[in-house]
């Protein structure tokens, strides 16, 4: 069942499942919601609390407030004060896609919550956005632009189209359908779309890497090495950075990759948490 929590940007929503154990906060990219993330939430559910929300991003049901800055540090502002309002501490936060990027971000400048970083592919580096998607931010200040890119993808043949490369396996077409509706139906989902795609840059995770290097929570790189936009040699340069890093690879998937193998994924985070717990245990 969603709650929603109002943040002083507006409304959070989320799910909050599992036991009494450490707290994983999920993190999707650009034009999804949290149910990307639901089948790998629900399989780490038994041993952790998973908070799943569904961020400013696009596919988002409410409206941010219009002053609302949905830029990349602004993003990183929200999910820092949605840990606090929620009074989550030493929070493994998961990324994907742009939300992986805005992972990079709040570690680097909010870290005072995080217990460890769990990358999937995602944008890293001088690869915010990869190509061919540099685009998007140029289209984005183009007036009427987003509205008209929202109404071609709710034709079927074009979102499928759309979707299908960050995918190994085909999305379900409810599932990318409901993505879309928002913003077809609300201009203020195209307004916060907007803001949120003008902000893409790479400076932003330029800067992130170079703070990387005194990052000393526990990360882990879950990469699908078949994705052709987040490449594993991104992966890897990145992980050469933080002193604490190992990557996994995740067969069978793209970029999306907690809906191509949300099982394997699932077991590769918890094993990573449970190897890392004693380093929190004595952690001050």
């Amino acid at each position: 069942m969603s709650e929603t929590i109002q943040l002083p940007q507006g409304p959070i929503r989320y799910r909050d499942s599992g036991g009494g154990g450490e707290a994983i906060v999920f993190v999707h990219g650009y034009l999804v919601d949290g149910r990307l993330w639901e089948r790998a939430a629900e399989a780490l559910a038994p041993e952790f609390r998973c908070v799943v929300a569904d961020w400013p991003m696009g596919a988002h049901a409410e409206p941010m407030n219009a002053d609302a800055d949905l830029s990349p540090p602004g993003m990183a502002r929200i999910i820092a004060g949605f840990l606090e309002a929620l009074d989550l501490d030493r929070v493994t936060i998961a990324g994907n896609d742009s939300g992986g990027a805005i992972s990079q971000v709040l570690v680097t400048s909010h870290p005072e919550r995080i217990g460890r970083l769990v990358l999937t592919n995602c944008d890293t580096q001088e690869h915010f956005p990869p190509p061919p998607f540099g685009l998007l931010t140029s289209i984005a200040r183009v007036p009427g632009a987003m509205a008209a890119m929202g109404l071609a993808l709710r034709i079927g043949a074009v979102r499928r189209a759309t979707f299908a490369p960050f995918s190994k396996h085909a999305i379900p077409d409810e599932l990318s359908a409901s993505w879309m509706a928002p913003g077809a139906g609300d201009p203020r989902i195209r307004r916060d779309l907007r803001k949120f795609t003008v902000g893409i840059d790479k400076r932003h995770t330029i800067e992130a890497a170079r703070r990387l290097a005194s990052f000393s929570s526990p990360t882990l790189f879950a990469w699908a090495p078949e994705d052709r936009f987040f490449k594993l040699d991104h992966a890897e340069r990145l992980a050469e950075i933080i002193p604490d890093a190992r990557i996994v690879e995740i067969p069978d998937a793209k970029t999306f990759v907690a809906l191509d193998q949300p099982e394997r994924l699932a077991e590769a985070i918890a094993a990573f948490m449970r190897e890392t717990a004693a380093v929190l245990a004595v952690e001050p």
